[in-house]
């Protein structure tokens, strides 16, 4: 999924501007611990019926987006 931004969206007047599903104070991170700590996807949108499958869809493609970018930043980074 390459349109994670249609779902997640930054608002420094909501959770101190990290990045959460829009429309919801749900941010990104809290997603990705969720699956990190062994819920599946079906429980995660049982609990937080707000939460649909692409939202987490888009909250893992932003985590791979993101990991990428600063992969990037570290091998353009040359120490003298």
């Amino acid at each position: 999924m390459n349109q994670y931004q249609q779902y997640i969206s930054y608002d420094p007047d909501i959770r101190f501007g990290k990045p959460c599903i829009i429309h919801t104070r749900i941010v990104v991170t809290n997603i990705l611990t969720w699956l990190a700590s062994g819920m599946s996807k079906e429980e995660i949108i049982a609990d937080f019926p707000e939460i649909k499958q692409e939202h987490i869809m888009a909250a893992l493609s932003f985590a791979a987006n993101r990991e990428n970018a600063i992969k990037t930043i570290r091998n353009n980074i040359t120490f003298s």
